[in-house]
C-alpha cells in the first residue's frame, strides 16, 4: 500500500473517531522531518508521522520531532501494523482529564 493511500484512509478513520476534529496536513518542505498530520480535537492536539509499513525508512529529524512533540502533548509514528495501538493511545490522550501540555 502506498503511504498516500494509507494516509487518506487514516484521515477518514480519525474524523469518525473524533467528530469535529481538524486535521492539518503539514508541508514537508517547510520543516524537514515534522510529522505529516496534526490533529486538533477540543482543547487537545496530536501529531502523527504516517508510514506505509513498519519497516518504511524514517527521514532525517522525524524521530527528533516525534519525540519532542510527544513530550508536549501526543505524537507517534503510525503504520498499519501499529495502528490499533496508536489510535487507542490517542483516544486515551484526547480523553484524559488533564489538559494537554503546553511548551
Amino acid at each position: 500500500m502506498l503511504e498516500s493511500t494509507y494516509q487518506a484512509r487514516l484521515i477518514k478513520k480519525l474524523k469518525v473517531m473524533f467528530p469535529g476534529c481538524i486535521i492539518q496536513k503539514n508541508d514537508p518542505s517547510y520543516t524537514q522531518g515534522f510529522p505529516d498530520l496534526t490533529i486538533f480535537y477540543n482543547d487537545r492536539w496530536a501529531a502523527l508521522e504516517v508510514k506505509a509499513s513498519e519497516d518504511a525508512p524514517t527521514r532525517p529529524n522525524q524521530p527528533h520531532y516525534v519525540k519532542k512533540l510527544d513530550s508536549m502533548s501526543f505524537a507517534a509514528f503510525i503504520y498499519p501494523e501499529n495502528e490499533r495501538q496508536v489510535l487507542s493511545d490517542l483516544q486515551h490522550a484526547f480523553n484524559d482529564s488533564r489538559k494537554a501540555r503546553v511548551s
